[in-house]
């Protein structure tokens, strides 16, 4: 059995691998010029390691409890009532993305709302489809959000209040559209009652108490206008000195997100070096130009489009330069942010999102999800634009 974990470690690594392999190999070659790596490591280091100090915050406070005490506050909040349970849910999953990013929400909200479904004796399809559903589509209004607004953020040079400024019209259709959609799919599974579900044990009270300051000192400095990074690291440093003293057995090297690293740095340095060899004028073409409605809703419609048929992380990254405005820039986002709702790989949340479920014994049609998440990009991403356009006041 040992044997069989390793390998199906090892090939979890393979895609990741390639693409490190792939970047590297550009850089060794020439195709990606040094001073071209120069800038793109100066923009993106500090992004990388916001993205490792947040995972390791993530996983640390949910290895204090904080989510399975969070799991209780809900089932108690809904008095019994699914429908309102559901809401509860929907606020849970929302707020994780906004403030914690669509990963954290893909990763660990997912198990802790479809246990709880489960424990209820409630269908978890509802609740599972509404945590990556919204781990998408919420993922809009704050550059910690999603890996793709905190590139935004740095192309635009706008503080986290700024950037909220200029896309919190698309921002709220992702967010209600969706939730529409959700509740019009599965009416019938949110009514009724569930009875009284029991508690999970604090395992340490300083621990949980650790977890809770820190998170609740982190996300307003998160939208303070310090660069991101900083609060992050230095929350995980407060929870990694925490763990040391408390519960050192527990850290492990798997808690560092070595995988999306090595998959952001290779799609990095791939789009890099092909940007270097004339794929920004490859798309010219068919990303249109201009801030008028049909040019912003092109743009997100080709964002949509590549992030579904590759990943929403190179999508974004091929079509940034051709973005040469804060509201292309913000269509852009609503494409391959409220887009990738259709493919399994269109966002690495999904892949993660399918991993729980699948150790949760949780089965997922994707014929069923790719139908249903057309569905819901053919409304969401168009009103979205609109919003945005609506919003930015342009003829």
């Amino acid at each position: 059995m040992k044997q069989f974990a390793w390998l199906k470690a090892a090939r979890s690594y393979v895609l990741p691998g390639v693409a490190l392999a792939a970047g590297a190999a550009t850089l060794a070659a020439g195709a990606l010029p040094l001073p071209a790596f120069g800038e793109l490591a100066s923009r993106t280091i500090p992004i990388l390691a916001f993205v490792l100090a947040m995972s390791l915050v993530t996983e640390l406070v949910d290895e204090a409890g904080l989510f399975k005490v969070l799991t209780d506050r809900l089932a108690a909040l809904g008095r019994g009532r699914v429908f309102s349970l559901w809401l509860l849910v929907v606020a849970v999953a929302a707020v994780s993305t906004v403030f914690l990013s669509l990963d954290t929400t893909a990763v660990l909200v997912t198990p802790v709302v479809v246990l709880l479904a489960v424990h209820a004796r409630i269908p978890p399809l509802p609740f599972a489809l509404t945590s990556i559903w919204l781990a998408n589509t919420a993922s809009l209004l704050l550059p910690v959000s999603n890996l793709t607004n905190l590139l935004a953020q740095d192309r635009l040079g706008l503080n986290a209040l700024h950037f909220a400024g200029l896309v919190w019209g698309p921002a709220l259709v992702g967010l209600l559209v969706p939730v529409m959609l959700l509740w019009l799919a599965f009416r019938r599974d949110l009514r009724g009652t569930y009875g009284p579900q029991p508690a999970h044990p604090v395992g340490d009270r300083v621990l949980l108490r650790a977890a809770a300051g820190t998170l609740l000192v982190l996300l307003p400095a998160l939208v303070s206008g310090v660069p991101v990074q900083y609060p992050a690291l230095a929350a995980a440093a407060v929870l990694l000195a925490v763990f040391v003293w408390r519960r050192p057995a527990v850290l492990r090297w798997s808690m560092v997100p070595w995988r999306p690293l090595m998959l952001t740095v290779g799609l990095f340095m791939l789009m890099e070096a092909l940007h270097a060899h004339g794929l920004t004028d490859l798309l010219a073409g068919v990303a249109g130009a201009g801030d008028s409605l049909p040019a912003l809703l092109q743009l997100a419609g080709l964002g949509t489009a590549a992030a579904n048929a590759a990943n929403n992380l190179p999508a974004y990254l091929a079509l940034e330069p051709l973005a040469g405005s804060p509201a292309r820039l913000a269509a852009l986002l609503i494409g391959v942010n409220l887009g990738p709702l259709v493919s399994p790989w269109a966002s690495l949340a999904t892949l993660l999102w399918h991993e729980r479920l699948r150790v949760l014994n949780v089965p997922i049609r994707w014929g069923g999800f790719a139908l249903a998440g057309l569905v819901a990009v053919a409304l969401t991403v168009p009103l979205a634009v609109l919003a945005l356009w609506l919003a930015s006041g342009m003829p």
